[in-house]
């Protein structure tokens, strides 16, 4: 009984195969352009994302920044003062600085007039672009 219905399963799963591969067959004749087509998009889809990871590859710094500290000095400015610029320049407002510095808004007020004044800058995004030119800041 048991290899009874094990002929009459495995002569199914045949059949039920050689009735896919056809349907296959007929779809891969009827629809070759589409095929092709999309195996063409694959094609430079893959090559698009190969281009793409050689050429934006952003590389690393091979060691940590090190401020300019001949700049910092030959600016006068401060430690505290370049506490403030180096969080200005991570791009924290000025009641985030005071309290990671726990000093008041008006304190980090002040230090921000002065650093403007020795960096020659009128905004922060100036200030920022400024110490970023000198090497106080990455």
């Amino acid at each position: 009984m048991f290899r009874t219905i094990l002929i009459y399963g495995l002569v199914l799963a045949l059949a039920a195969a050689a009735l896919q591969w056809l349907e296959y067959q007929v779809w891969a004749r009827a629809h070759s352009s589409e095929i092709y087509v999309g195996l063409i998009a694959l094609g430079f889809l893959a090559l698009g994302v190969w281009v793409g990871a050689r050429v934006f590859r952003t590389q690393r710094p091979s060691a940590p920044f090190a401020p300019n500290s001949a700049a910092q000095a030959s600016l006068g400015i401060t430690e505290r003062e370049f506490e403030v610029l180096r969080l200005l320049a991570a791009g924290r407002s000025n009641k985030e600085i005071a309290q990671a510095l726990s000093v008041s808004p008006n304190t980090i007020k002040t230090h921000l007039a002065r650093l403007f004044e020795k960096l020659e800058a009128s905004r922060r995004t100036e200030a920022i672009l400024r110490a970023r030119e000198l090497g106080l800041v990455p």
